[in-house]
């Protein structure tokens, strides 16, 4: 027998703008080289302790991620996939894709990236405009295209630009609640029109800003590393434990990070561990061994949305809620390849009998859609050999 799931997804969040303010940009700004204080905590003070999140992804955590995970794992924080400051600066309005949420994900994190100090000013004040509870810079990402630009990873090795960067983004938080208008900000005109084309009656709130590291670009430096940013008094600051160099490759070290959450802990800003947690018990191990505050998960919750919660579905739930998955996905981004959601259909698929066929199925290009993937698990489910 096959079977069915409620297609009454929820909508897609509309973003939005508040009210509009006839001041100049330059009643808005804060000199650089005056500290643009971060202290601001907010919701991050707020979180039950330990903090357990989710961790932001390139080509993971993007809005159908992050709503199926809220709903059935629900962690205490989710960020979304880093999104460049530089291309939202230029105007690509299709990079607001990447900051599409729900409020199920609440409290729900903006992650940016590059190296110009100009472009995380705009940055955050869109940020800001559409509703975040908070913005989250990265500093760890280790791929070639981010680093080889002075972004992500790379970061480490420029330290006072690391810093003007956070106090940029600060600047446009402070901008933003003072009553800037985007076109003050010198947001570009296609930034303007999409973010005015959603609800406009948000109240402008001061959000916190974090970072998000490694903990060397090719040796460990993490613990000058972290006073650098610490200097900037940030809410939060979350460590991977490999360097830029090791990519993804070997263990991630957790004592480099202990050493770093010490440093930390002299100071109002939380500190997160990442990198091999590998379910909830792990993250409660992790987070008494290294003295950290709560840890961000990663891979382990791939095709894993309840890795948040001790409870585990049995198959048939599991691969209802793949299909759900899936249909949200259509809904929230068209304009989106199902190629991307593929990859995920592929994560959900493991851990029972047959699961490496109905897999290999699932990935053939035939399955171009949410349908095409129902018609495959439900032929699956149907067979006399499934097991629950």
């Amino acid at each position: 027998m096959g079977f069915k799931l409620d297609a009454g997804c929820p909508q897609a969040p509309l973003w939005r703008l508040s009210r509009i303010s006839r001041r100049g940009a330059s009643d808005f700004l804060i000199p650089l080289r005056q500290p643009a204080r971060l202290s601001c905590m907010h919701f991050w003070r707020h979180l039950p302790k330990p903090i357990i999140g989710l961790s932001p992804m390139d080509g993971v955590t993007d809005a159908a991620f992050r709503y199926i995970t809220a709903t059935y794992g629900k962690p205490a924080v989710s960020i979304t996939e880093f999104t460049s400051a530089e291309g939202i600066a230029a105007g690509a309005g299709n990079l607001l894709d990447d900051f599409i949420y729900s409020d199920a994900e609440r409290p729900a994190v903006a992650q940016i990236f590059g190296a110009r100090p100009d472009a995380f000013f705009k940055a955050a004040i869109a940020v800001c405009a559409l509703g975040f509870d908070g913005l989250d810079i990265n500093m760890g990402c280790p791929a070639r295209n981010v680093a080889e630009h002075g972004g992500g990873a790379a970061l480490i090795k420029t330290p006072k630009l690391a810093q003007e960067l956070i106090q940029s983004a600060g600047a446009g938080v402070k901008a933003w609640v003072n009553g800037i208008t985007l076109e003050q900000a010198g947001i570009h005109p296609e930034i303007i029109a999409a973010l005015r084309a959603t609800r406009t009656d948000l109240p402008r709130r001061d959000i916190p800003v974090s970072i998000k590291t490694r903990i060397g670009y090719d040796s460990v430096v993490i613990e000058d590393w972290v006073r650098y940013l610490l200097e900037m008094e940030p809410a939060v600051i979350s460590i991977h434990g490999r360097t830029l160099k090791q990519l993804y490759a070997g263990y991630a070290d957790w004592e480099a990070i202990a050493r770093a959450a010490a440093i930390v802990k002299q100071t109002n800003t939380l500190v997160l561990g990442n990198g091999d947690v590998a379910n909830l018990a792990d993250a409660y191990k992790k987070i008494a061994m290294y003295g950290v505050d709560g840890v961000l998960i990663g891979r382990a919750s791939f095709g894993n949305p309840w890795i948040f919660k001790s409870t585990i579905p049995h198959t048939r739930q599991r691969l209802a809620i793949a299909l759900e998955h899936a249909r949200y996905f259509e809904q929230t981004l068209p304009g989106k390849n199902f190629l991307h959601m593929r990859k995920h259909l592929g994560w959900y698929v493991s851990g029972f009998d047959g699961a490496r066929e109905l897999r290999a199925q699932l990935m053939q290009p035939s399955v171009k859609n949410a349908a095409d993937a129902e018609r495959v698990l439900s032929l699956h489910m149907s067979s006399p050999a499934f097991a629950e």
